[in-house]
Parts: C-alpha cells; sequence; structure tokens
C-alpha cells in the first residue's frame, strides 16, 4: 500500500492523470505453467469420465493469480514500461520530463499517466483485448475511497470500509459500538487484563474485527494503530477485557469515519526553524569515513519535481508491563504527506528511554533507507537528506557529534547505524520538543485533548497548504468541538497567551494576547481547520 501512496503522491507532483481500473477477464487471458488435469462430471455431457488438462488459469487455481501477472507483465513491457527494482508491481516509463506508472494488484490497475486513453485503448484493442470495468478517476480502490475536498485536494480515506465494518459488527452484536472520543483510555495496559477468556465465539468475533482494522490500519488510518499493536498479540486468546477495549476503538472509528490522508505537495520550510544547513562535522579520523549513501547504477534518472522526505520517531519505555519491552514508533511523509508509518514492541527489554530511543532511531534510518531506495528506483529526485526528528536530545547528541562516546555497548549496532547515516550525508537527524513528535501516536494510549493536536491536522483538516490568496471567509471552519472559533496553538503558547488563527497556506499566524503584534511560523502540514471531511 505504501508504493500506492507513493504514486498517487507523485501524480498530484507532476500532473498526472490518476487513473483505475481492473480487467474483467483476467483468469481467461493466461494460460497454466503446469499441468492440472481433472475427471470430467455429468455436466460435461458425452466427455463425462474423460481425463481433461486445464489449459487457461481458471479463476481458483492456486497459481491463476501468478500466471496472469506474467501475463499482464509481458504487455506492459511491450508497451515500453519495465517493473521497479524496489516493488515489481510497480511499473515505471519515461515521459519526457517526468514518469509515469502503473501499478497492478492482481486484476486491480492503477495508472499515473499523461494520456490514460491511448494506453486504455491499446490495452482494449488487438493482440491483447482486455476487457476492462471501471477506468475511471479513482473512486474505490482496495477498500480505500480517492475524492477531492471542495478545494480540488485529493484525498484517501476509508469511509466506505469504516461503514461496512460497522454492519459486520452490527451483525455481530445486534447493535451498533458506543462513540468514544479516542481509542483507548489513557494509560491503559491491556497486557494486565485479567477478566474471563473468550469462547470459541468470542474469539473468532476478535479476530475478525482485529484483522479488518489492521486493513484499514494499512490503507491509512493510523490513529488506531497504537491500539491494534497493543490487542492484537491477544488475538490467540483474548479476555472479555480485550473485546471490550477492540469495542472501544470500534466507537472511535464510528465517530470519527471521515479521516483521510490528503495529498499536499508543498515542501516543508524545515530550514526556517533548523538552519539551512546542519552543523557541520568532520566525521574523516572516525570509524565512519567514507562513508555515503548506496547507490544503484541501474536506477533511472530523475525527472519530474523534486521531494523532500521526512520521518519522526520516538519509543515508550516499558510500553509493556508484563515482558517490559518499549513500543517504537515511526512516521513517513513525503512533502507534506503522510506516506507510511510504524508502530510495534521492540524485540528486546531497555533498561533506559536512552536504549529504547536509540533502537526507534535505527529503525527510522533504515526505513528512510528502505524509502530513498524506493523513490530512486521510481525515478525520483530528492531534495537533498532526509529529515529525521526525535524528541530524546540525548540521542540526537549522541548521533551526530563524532567525538560522543557510548557507554551502554549493548546499544553499539543502533549507534553505529544512526552515526553512519549522518556521516554520510543523507540523513539530517535535529530535536523536537516530545509535544510536537506526531509518532507519538503510535506508541502509547493519549487522551484525545493530546492526540488531536497531530491525528486532525494530518486526517480531518481539509485543503492544500499551498500559498495562496484566501476565498470566502477569512476564519476558519472549526472543529468538531469548538466550530469557527480560534483554536489553541499547543500548551506553552497558550500559557504565553497566544492563540492561533489559521489560515490558507503554509503558515500560522499568531495572535499575541494583550499587545496586538502578530507572527508566523511554517509549520510540517496543513493549517487550514476545517471541519471533518463529509465524503466524495
Amino acid at each position: 500500500m505504501c508504493s500506492l501512496r507513493i504514486v498517487a503522491f507523485l501524480a498530484e507532483l507532476n500532473g498526472l492523470k490518476l487513473t483505475g481500473g481492473d480487467v474483467g477477464n483476467a483468469y481467461l487471458k493466461a494460460y497454466m505453467k503446469e499441468k492440472v488435469v481433472f475427471t470430467a462430471g455429468p455436466e460435461f455431457g458425452e466427455l463425462a469420465g474423460h481425463l481433461c488438462m486445464v489449459d487457461k488459469a481458471l479463476y481458483g487455481l492456486r497459481t491463476s493469480g501468478a500466471r496472469f501477472h506474467a501475463k499482464f507483465a509481458d504487455t506492459l513491457r511491450k508497451l515500453g514500461f519495465t517493473p521497479t527494482y524496489a516493488d515489481p508491481n510497480v511499473w515505471i516509463r519515461d515521459a519526457g520530463d517526468c514518469y509515469e506508472y502503473v501499478v497492478t494488484y492482481v486484476d486491480d490497475i492503477l495508472t499515473a499517466l499523461k494520456d490514460p486513453d491511448t494506453f486504455y485503448a491499446k490495452l482494449r484493442s488487438r493482440p491483447w483485448n482486455y476487457k476492462l470495468k471501471n477506468v475511471e478517476e479513482p473512486k474505490y480502490h482496495l477498500g480505500g475511497d480517492f475524492f477531492r475536498d471542495r478545494d480540488g485536494t485529493f484525498c484517501y480515506s476509508a469511509q466506505t470500509y469504516v461503514k461496512r465494518m460497522m454492519d459486520n459488527y452490527k451483525v455481530m452484536f445486534g447493535e451498533l459500538p458506543t462513540e468514544f472520543h479516542s481509542p483507548m483510555e489513557k494509560g491503559d495496559q491491556p497486557e494486565l487484563d485479567d477478566s474471563p477468556l473468550l469462547g470459541p465465539e468470542g474469539v473468532q468475533k476478535f479476530q475478525s474485527l482485529i484483522g479488518a482494522i489492521q486493513w484499514m490500519i494499512s490503507l491509512n488510518r493510523f490513529d488506531v494503530a497504537h491500539a491494534v499493536m497493543s490487542l492484537g498479540r491477544f488475538r490467540t486468546a483474548p479476555r472479555q477485557g480485550h473485546m471490550d477495549r477492540l469495542k472501544r476503538v470500534m466507537g472511535y472509528l464510528k465517530k470519527r469515519p471521515h479521516g483521510a490522508i490528503r495529498f499536499r505537495t508543498e515542501i516543508p520550510n524545515h530550514e526556517a526553524t533548523y538552519g539551512q544547513d546542519p552543523m557541520k562535522y568532520d566525521w574523516m579520523d572516525t570509524v565512519y569515513s567514507g562513508a555515503g549513501e548506496e547507490w544503484d547504477p541501474r536506477f533511472p534518472t530523475p525527472k519530474g519535481k523534486a521531494v523532500r522526505s521526512t520521518s519522526f520517531c520516538d519509543a515508550n519505555l516499558m510500553h509493556d508491563a508484563v515482558t517490559g519491552r518499549s513500543a517504537s514508533g515511526c512516521f513517513e511523509f513525503l512533502n507534506q504527506t503522510p506516506i507510511d508509518w510504524m508502530g510495534k514492541r521492540q524485540n528486546q527489554v531497555e533498561t533506559a528511554t536512552y536504549g529504547s530511543e536509540f533502537m526507534v532511531a535505527r529503525q527510522a534510518v533504515e526505513r528512510i533507507q528502505d524509502l530513498r531506495y524506493t523513490l530512486h528506483s521510481f525515478g525520483v529526485p530528492l531534495d537533498g537528506p532526509a529529515w529525521l526528528f526525535g524528541d530524546n536530545k540525548s540521542v540526537v547528541t549522541s548521533s551526530t557529534i563524532p567525538q560522543s562516546n557510548l557507554s551502554k555497548r549493548w546499544n553499539a549496532l543502533s549507534y553505529h547505524k544512526v552515526r553512519e547515516a549522518l556521516a554520510g550525508g543523507w540523513v539530517r537527524f535535529e530535536h523536537i520538543p516530545g509535544t510536537e513528535n506526531p509518532a507519538d501516536i503510535f506508541t502509547k494510549p493519549l487522551p484525545w485533548h493530546t492526540m488531536r493536536n497531530f491525528v486532525e491536522p494530518i486526517l480531518f483538516w481539509k485543503g492544500e497548504t499551498a500559498d495562496s490568496a484566501p476565498t470566502g471567509s477569512s476564519n476558519p471552519e472549526g472543529s468538531i468541538t469548538d466550530p469557527g472559533h480560534e483554536q489553541p496553538l499547543e500548551p506553552r503558547a497558550a500559557a504565553r497567551g497566544e492563540f492561533v488563527r489559521v489560515a490558507r497556506g503554509n503558515r500560522v499566524t499568531t495572535n499575541h494576547a494583550g499587545n496586538g503584534q502578530r507572527d508566523t511560523r511554517d509549520v510540517l502540514w496543513n493549517n487550514q481547520y476545517g471541519a471533518l471531511a463529509e465524503g466524495p
């Protein structure tokens, strides 16, 4: 799903037309590679009892999907596309000033092309004669809804999927879930639950619900990732308390079904806060001398508009009260579009915050390495090193200063991985306060008044962040709790008597109470405080 989001983002960035469709006769176009035989039944008439061999890759056979993939791959190669090295299901073709893309998922197709009509006309014509259905700007693809806000901003949500989950929930329990403001209570630890174990029917319901939510997280609803990470480990033997918590997650989704990723293509202005260039250090006399980013000579020449990757990482020490393991959270953006995320328990016990934070910093660097390799293989030009933000000052200092020594040797691998990336110049690691780190939502249960500071700007605020003249009223649409009113910027700002009036554009304008002064600063994501999306 990450590749699909990347291609949708690149289509918006480079002005390509995003089109979806599916092949109606997919399994009648491919031929079997191995021999599959069966004895004909009475429905074959006079051939009943004969031994027959299957020629076409019929639906339901074990290798039918692979056979159609090979068949369609041959078609795409003849149309000038080549598979990317990062994802064989993403195909790329040179279009002059940028690249065009085709994303395949068995018989479902998503294309980002300059001229999709010509492409689909060729698929329909000889010698392929594919029967294509629903060829249009995508509205529903692999469980996710595509639509545009009123100002034209392209969005990707799971509203239809949530509705279907609610229908299934009502079938299971005879009623819809009670609404909740947040997925979990603050400080909740489901591993300490000692309520009765569920019976076979309850286990089946628990597994069905949590499996459905996991797919929704992979689509775009990362705001429930921590709750599912905490509850998923109990799927083989859940307790009644775990089921009640899962019902709470469903209640949260019922209350806020309209969360959507907005494909915002403006590059965030981190330099305004952290300077044009990072502090320069000489790594020549360290073990990282000569370090650099690995480069595959088979990568296509970068074309199109530049892209900046921004990552946030966070850890929660002793997240699991039974095993003592910490939790890791990583959040990746391309320009101002959330593109991938991760929340999981760490594989080993750490005895201090320093160790757990260094482990998640290493995980974040590895994910950045994977993301940059993917972008390089897609022919995407990057505007410089990846930006990485963490809220542990000691880890940032140990990573960025060559003379910093490591006293805890068991963190050596994470320590060296992060420092080698910084010495190589392809990652820039900066410190941010914990109250401004959106990766927090992946590592701990947060109350809504805290969680909303991260979730609402990314999933619920409407509109593009490109600088433009405001239209209509200069006041924001407001939130679901206080529509049309000015919103507190953050606790620290509120303590200073500051309030933010959010306007269109990639800037926040702050009014200082009492003195009439105003100042403006850039922020990462959208600043138009809109009402919740109402759907496509």
